[in-house]
């Protein structure tokens, strides 16, 4: 039996998501972040690799990273039309939202997190300098490539219902917890990103990603 290693208020939604959208048998061990630090406990760390969610046991088997998970899941139980094949009109748009969401939009919106807990979390007195500094590197980094991501989902969109075309692939399930995180830090807006609002809206209509939720029980994406 399949084990999803989940995290509260974490990236392995995405992987709930699927499996539910699946209708895939799995077990679900659900562990807390510590108060403290927000990072995963030493119980998630012993069974990922790396020490992160999300992360899956199969019998002997250990496999984390997201796109890797949802890969091996598809090959598992079957595509259910959520790759697009290679002679598909929708290839290219699925392989680069696909690998973009942790190739790029995940690394840019961690660097984002890290750049808050910078400015919120440090000793009081070296705060005002902190936050200086992370002004700077969000103005030089941060906010141009999330606006270049953001920009072209708002394009895509405006053309397709979903990131790769007009139905549902796997390149959503690894945006989703993206354009979450990014809706929950202001970087995406109804003003300036309708379509992305209304494809963020499009996806919690789904039951299966609402069955995902409750199974999470606690995601607020609280990033402050």
């Amino acid at each position: 039996m399949l084990t999803v290693h989940h995290l509260e208020n974490s990236q392995s939604i995405r992987i709930l998501w699927l499996l539910e959208e699946l209708g895939a048998p799995y077990e679900l061990k659900m562990y807390d972040r510590d108060k403290a630090t927000f990072l995963a406990p030493k119980e998630l760390k012993r069974i990922s690799p790396l020490g992160t969610a999300p992360a899956i046991t199969d019998g002997a088997l250990t496999l984390s990273e997201s796109s890797a998970i949802i890969d091996y899941i598809l090959d598992r139980h079957g595509d259910a039309g959520f790759r697009p094949g290679p002679e598909a009109a929708e290839r290219t748009k699925y392989l680069f939202w696909f690998h973009a969401a942790q190739g790029s939009f995940q690394l840019v919106m961690t660097v984002a997190f890290l750049l808050n807990a910078m400015k919120t979390r440090a000793p009081a007195l070296l705060r005002p300098i902190l936050k200086a500094v992370a002004g700077k590197i969000d103005e030089a980094f941060v906010a141009p490539r999330l606006k270049a991501l953001l920009d072209l989902a708002e394009t895509d969109l405006g053309r397709t219902t979903w990131l790769a075309g007009d139905a549902l692939t796997a390149a959503d399930f690894n945006m989703a917890f993206c354009m979450e995180a990014a809706s929950a830090t202001g970087r995406l807006s109804a003003a300036k990103h309708p379509n992305c609002v209304a494809y963020l809206a499009r996806m919690r209509e789904r039951p299966a990603y609402q069955r995902a939720l409750a199974k999470d029980g606690k995601f607020t994406l609280n990033f402050g």
